[in-house]
């Protein structure tokens, strides 16, 4: 599956997996190698709407900023 992230900084990242037949959308913030690196999970969700709903609370880029990482 693919995974998008920021087109800014790189460090939001949203993966979609699928789990109990069902496809999760999975927000994590990754660590910078200077500060020891890493990732926090920020939370899951089912549907775009709420994938939406969760970047708008917990981060400064919404669905417009993610881009398909390489």
């Amino acid at each position: 599956m693919p995974e998008l992230v920021c087109g800014c900084c790189g460090r939001w990242r949203v993966s979609v997996e699928l789990i109990a037949g069902r496809y999760v959308y999975r927000l994590v913030h990754r660590y910078p190698g200077r500060f020891g690196g890493g990732k926090d999970v920020l939370g899951e969700v089912g549907s775009v709407t709420e994938l939406a709903e969760l970047l708008l609370r917990r981060t400064p880029v919404s669905l417009a900023d993610l881009r398909e990482a390489a």
